[in-house]
């Protein structure tokens, strides 16, 4: 005598009807997962948004700060701010023993009162800048070429130069170079430029760094101050991405204290 089995099983109906379900609840599921999931996406692309312009403000705050007294200037659009960079100082010998520096005939050097100072190919030295006529260091008034040892010197020489004016504390600052940040929405873009001539500009061979990405607008405003002895650089910056945007507003103070 066979035995005999029970092949217990289900029909397609069955099967139908259980994808069905499935899908059905896999929907409800998906229906009220999908609103704290955009809301997560949309959250962590605005904190990366707002990370992006923070920093790059963050950036052109540092380097302002170290701009050249009376130096700073933005392009009549807002779009772009520049400046004559600086990367240390001192002071200068006026009097007494040594090698003065001479402002009744051109010069070639002078000692520096004080630690060493580190010098390097193409600074520039700069003198009393107050940024108008007769004293403004684009014009090259009050700039000249450094023309000594590259390192640490405790006598700076340079190109002969009879500086408009002298400093009342008798200041020097170690220019090395221009410094544009231009601002480009229809790029998307927000650069940094160094090292360039300032009577040529910015070219397509001048050194850059790309700040932030998805820039959608910006504004820089500068106002140097009722005493001329400290500006205010204020810096607006919007970033736009998928629908949305994160306008991010800083200011930096300038020393124009030559």
């Amino acid at each position: 005598m066979r035995p005999t089995f029970n092949h217990a099983g289900f029909t397609l109906i069955e099967m139908i009807i259980v994808i069905a379900i499935t899908a059905i609840v896999g929907s409800m599921v998906a229906l009220f997962l999908r609103a704290p999931l955009d809301s997560y996406v949309a959250q962590d692309r605005r904190a990366r948004l707002a990370d992006e312009a923070d920093t790059a403000l963050r950036r052109m705050g540092r380097d302002i700060r170290l701009a050249l007294p009376n130096s700073v200037r933005v392009n009549p659009a807002g779009s772009a701010v520049e400046f004559l960079g600086t990367r240390s100082g001192g002071r200068y010998r006026a009097q007494g023993g040594g090698d003065i520096l001479d402002f009744t005939a051109a010069d070639t050097g002078f000692d520096v009162l004080g630690p060493a100072v580190d010098m390097r190919a193409g600074d520039r030295i700069a003198v009393y800048n107050l940024g108008i006529s007769g004293a403004d260091a684009w014009a090259g008034e009050t700039l000249a070429d450094y023309v000594g040892a590259v390192g640490n010197v405790t006598h700076i020489a340079i190109a002969s130069k009879q500086f408009p004016l002298a400093s009342p504390g008798n200041r020097f600052q170690v220019v090395d170079g221009p410094v544009s940040y231009v601002c480009n929405p229809a790029a998307g873009t927000l650069t940094r430029f160094w090292g360039y001539d300032p009577t040529v500009g910015v070219t397509a061979a001048t050194p850059r760094a790309l700040l932030a990405n998805q820039v959608s607008a910006c504004n820089f405003t500068y106002q140097p101050g009722v005493t001329e002895r400290g500006g205010l650089v204020s810096m607006t910056l919007n970033l736009s991405q998928a629908g949305e945007t994160v306008r991010l507003y800083a200011t930096t103070q300038v020393s124009n204290q030559p």
